[in-house]
């Protein structure tokens, strides 16, 4: 069993605190842990940084890293690369990692604000699927190919329905 390791900044752990009425450390652990066993890896201790930042600095590390000029809802910033990460479940089990820093995910909660309303979703389901797919990327998926897409967006349904914020139709 993997132990998951959090680290919310401050502002975001308020901001939960305060909007959400609930403490998404656990769901966040299991968002990880499925992911984690979808890509079979098993690891000791693994490790998640998840922060978040306004509009306007979101949109200035959107365009430095990406070369996307303006803001987003979410950009992941993983450790490993996809081949990196794909090797790790095929580790003899004396070389497989006791720890593993998975990377780092960064929150725009004026964007999630927005998209709760846009979607008619709500702040907690809307933040804890920006999280799943960061998660996500974090462990090799994306979305820029259909095959890709179909296999993330699939494994995000499955956490979320498994967190209890599923699919809101609508």
């Amino acid at each position: 069993m993997n132990k998951i390791n959090v680290d919310l900044d401050e502002e975001l752990v308020r901001y939960i605190k305060e909007k959400c009425k609930k403490d998404i450390t656990k769901d966040i652990e299991v968002i990880v842990s499925i992911a984690l066993d979808e890509k079979k890896i098993k690891d000791e201790n693994v490790s998640i940084s998840i922060s978040a930042v306004s509009k306007e600095e979101i949109h200035k590390i959107n365009k430095e890293y990406r070369n996307v000029d303006r803001p987003t809802d979410v950009l992941s910033f993983p450790i490993f690369s996809r081949e990196e990460i794909n090797n790790f479940c095929n580790l003899d089990e004396d070389k497989k990692v006791k720890e593993m820093e998975l990377g780092d995910i960064i929150l725009c909660i004026d964007i999630l604000q927005e998209h709760a309303q846009e979607y008619n979703t709500g702040i907690l389901r809307e933040m804890l699927y920006m999280i799943t797919h960061g998660v996500c990327h974090l462990l090799g998926y994306d979305h820029e190919i259909k095959q890709e897409k179909e296999q993330m967006r699939s494994l995000e349904e499955k956490i979320l329905e498994k967190i209890g914020v599923g699919r809101i139709d609508g």
